[in-house]
């Protein structure tokens, strides 16, 4: 089952990246599956500000600047 799972996730990651150079693409896949908590944890602080009215590029932008040293770990 995680085969499948891992599968899906790399095809709905490489759909959100399209017009990224794919060496980029990989990149950010590869920090996906090394620390999918992180990115899930984000993707949750996201929605969380979009609910509470903020725009959905501030609610990124600010999501990420806070967690700017472990995304950086992440794409190593």
């Amino acid at each position: 089952m995680s085969f499948f799972k891992d599968l899906l996730l790399k095809k709905m990651l490489k759909n959100q990246l399209q017009g990224i150079p794919e060496d980029q693409q990989n990149k950010i896949i590869a920090a996906v599956e090394k620390n999918p908590k992180l990115f899930s944890d984000i993707a949750a602080e996201v929605q969380e500000k979009i609910k509470g009215g903020m725009d959905q590029q501030k609610a990124t932008m600010e999501v990420m600047m806070k967690h700017q040293e472990d995304l950086k770990k992440a794409m190593e």
